[in-house]
This record gives structure tokens, C-alpha cells and sequence, in this order.
């Protein structure tokens, strides 16, 4: 039986940046993915944008992490030549009745450190961006877009070259504590008949969960683990549409956040290409062991078309008829349902609840791409301690 100093299960962009944090201050650290890659869930469906941390309640995790995480980002793409524009970020107003709710959103922003925030009249803002709709907006210059994958690939690059392992078509099954640290169950999952597949046994001091969408199953797998430590699930499916043709924008354009996300925004891809999304689809869910891994339906329905634009036309009065196609859809692991106030981040250590040598971070939903280095650093600081 293989012993490591930890494991941490998922490989996408925040068990990637947790593998690396930890890897770089000394430990063993072995990364099990069920998917034949990484990155391939949560952290490949989104806006790929770097957030300036102005949506979040003062002193909250996603707050302080985003406002932390975004410097460390900038300054890691910049080091390391993964491609990211600072393109800037235009909240909008699209009537006089949600200038109130914008100038709150200011103030919020301003107290959570985002200290660039400029407030603009409407001329002031079609003076940056003629074909936009608004009463006011507020100018966010600090937020910007990324690539996803080169950022992943390059925390990846770094664990492996401070001695981690990445195991992808592995499934954790189950995990137990013996002794001073765990003993996990890791089940091949491809390239094999089901039943020949391989079940082999880790040892490992602490486990860090970093399951995304199955956190809450991977948590219930774990023997011992208090089963009240485990936060409901809900997730959330949002839908993208791209523009065909070029975008008359050049900075990232959002409406006034709505539940259970920011609105349907523009952004746009390092090449220029716009897209709007994510709108909001609360589906079912299913927290139980048995599910991991359970197939999600991840299809865009084309008639979908037609409420995106009315939600764009808000802002964008001149969306040519027709102009939206089918991109792609993601779904968000969220601690919070329909009408509830947005939940901050799940992060558990033992101080939270109680089990030795385990991290569970549950419901890292945006702004974790963000966030992901100074999670990875606070994930760190508590395994390595």
C-alpha cells in the first residue's frame, strides 16, 4: 500500500492550485481525477473572467479570496506567459431604477478593497461604449478574462515539477481513517470492462476535496466523516449563447446581478469573439454516494434564443435579429437555492468540523477561477501546518 503525505481528489483549477500549493511546501501529493483529464468540469464551462471582487459580502471568503486571487492571478499569467487581457469590466444600470442597487454594488466593491471602481454617467459610459444602453455604470478596471486551460496546464506543470502525481481515470470509492491519517479506495474508471477494473488502496495523511460538483458524494464516502459536516447541494445550469460576427464592444459588459448569478453578460474570448451567459436553470439534484459521477445534461436548447436576447437587448439595444448560436452550458455547485441569499464558499478544515487530516471545500462556484491561487495557498497553509 502507497503512503503520501496527501491526496487531493479533482483536478480542476482549484484542486490543481491546491496540488501545487501544497506540493511546493514539501509534501507528497497525489492528484486523483475521475476523467481521463483534467479540467474537463466546472473549470471548462464558464466566462473565463477574472473578477475584481465587488459582488460579495464585505469580509466574506469569496470577497477576500477573489480581491487576493486576482492579484496573485494577473501576477502568475504575467510570470509565466499565459495568455489574459485586462479588459475591464462595465456593470450597467439599464434604467433609473437600478442606479440605487448599482451605487450599493459600489460601495460594496470599495469596501472589500477594489479600489479602482469608477462611477459613470451614462454619457460618460457611451463615451466608452457607443452602442450600450445604460443609466449608469460602474467602471471596473481590474477585471479582465483568461485562459483557463493554460492556467490550469501551467499549475499543473508546477505540482508535477515539485513531485506530484496526477492519476486521471481514477475514481475515489471509498476512505477511511487508520491511524494518523486515511486509507483511500481508488477505483479505475477507463479503458476497462466493469468488471475488470482495478481497485487499488492509498494511504495518505490528509485528503483534500476538491470534487467540484461531487464533493458532497465524495464527502459521504468517507468513513467517520459527520454526515451534518455535509451542506446541501444545489446546482444550477447555465446556458451560453456566441454573437455571430464581431461584438461592438471591447470591455466585459454586465447588467445588475439576478438570483442565483451576475445576468446574462457579455464577455469576450482573447480572440474577441463574444458570448452572453450564464442564465440561470435550477435542475434537480443528487447528493448520495451512489450518484458520483452521474452523467449531467449539458445540451443548450436553441429556443432558449430568444429570452437571451431579450435579456441583452436590456443593454444592447441594436442585437441584430438572429445573431445568437448555441455555445455551450456549465453547471454551478452552489450552497444556496432559488431565493436564497448567495452562500460563501464551503471551506471546511478540522477546526470546522471536527475529522482529522481533511479539507473539504464544497459549493466553489465564481468566483473560484478567480480565488483559485489564494484557496490554494489557504488550503496549504492548513495541511502543512
Amino acid at each position: 500500500m502507497d503512503r503520501v503525505d496527501c491526496i487531493v481528489v479533482g483536478a480542476g483549477v482549484v484542486g490543481l492550485a491546491c496540488a501545487r500549493a501544497i506540493a511546493q511546501a514539501g509534501l507528497d501529493v497525489v492528484i486523483v481525477e475521475r476523467e481521463a483529464a483534467y479540467g474537463t468540469g466546472v473549470s471548462a464551462r464558464n466566462s473565463e473572467v477574472i473578477h475584481a471582487g465587488l459582488y460579495y459580502p464585505t469580509g466574506s471568503r469569496k470577497a477576500l479570496w477573489c480581491v487576493r486571487g486576482s492579484r496573485l492571478l494577473y501576477e502568475y499569467c504575467t510570470e509565466r506567459g499565459i495568455s489574459h487581457r485586462r479588459c475591464g469590466k462595465l456593470v450597467v444600470a439599464t434604467r433609473e431604477a437600478d442606479v440605487a442597487t448599482l451605487d450599493a454594488l459600489h460601495a460594496k466593491g470599495v469596501a472589500n478593497g477594489v479600489s479602482d471602481l469608477q462611477w459613470l454617467t451614462r454619457s460618460q459610459a457611451l463615451a466608452l461604449e457607443p452602442e450600450l444602453q445604460c443609466a449608469a455604470a460602474l467602471w471596473s478596471p481590474a477585471s479582465g478574462i483568461v485562459d483557463s486551460h493554460g492556467l490550469m496546464t501551467s499549475l499543473l506543470g508546477d505540482a508535477e515539477a515539485a513531485g506530484a502525481l496526477l492519476a486521471v481515470t481514477n475514481d475515489v470509492v471509498h476512505a477511511m481513517r487508520d491511524g494518523d491519517g486515511w486509507q483511500v479506495t481508488v477505483r479505475e474508471t477507463g479503458g476497462l470492462d466493469r468488471a475488470a477494473r482495478v481497485d487499488f488502496t492509498l494511504q495518505a495523511r490528509w485528503v483534500v476535496n476538491a470534487a467540484g460538483l461531487d464533493a458532497q458524494a465524495v464527502a459521504a464516502l468517507m468513513e467517520g466523516f459527520p454526515a451534518a459536516a455535509i451542506p446541501s447541494r444545489h446546482l444550477a445550469k447555465g446556458h451560453y449563447f456566441s454573437l455571430t460576427g464581431r461584438a461592438p464592444f471591447s470591455r466585459l459588459i454586465y447588467p445588475m446581478p439576478s438570483d442565483g448569478g451576475l445576468g446574462v453578460h457579455l464577455t469576450l474570448d482573447l480572440g474577441g469573439q463574444a458570448k452572453f451567459g450564464p442564465d440561470v436553470e435550477w435542475i434537480d439534484d443528487i447528493t448520495t454516494a451512489a450518484d458520483l459521477g452521474r452523467d449531467l445534461d449539458y445540451t443548450v436548447d436553441a429556443g432558449r434564443a430568444d429570452a437571451f436576447a431579450a435579456e441583452v437587448r436590456r443593454y444592447w439595444p441594436r442585437l441584430p435579429d438572429g445573431a445568437l448560436a448555441p455555445a455551450y452550458s456549465g453547471i454551478r455547485p452552489k450552497l444556496s437555492g432559488p431565493g436564497q441569499p448567495a452562500a460563501d464558499f464551503g471551506l471546511q478544515g478540522p477546526a470546522e468540523h471536527g475529522c482529522a487530516g481533511v479539507v473539504q471545500l464544497f459549493g466553489i462556484e465564481s468566483p473560484g477561477l478567480t480565488a483559485s491561487l489564494a484557496i490554494g495557498e489557504v488550503v496549504a497553509g492548513i495541511v502543512s501546518a
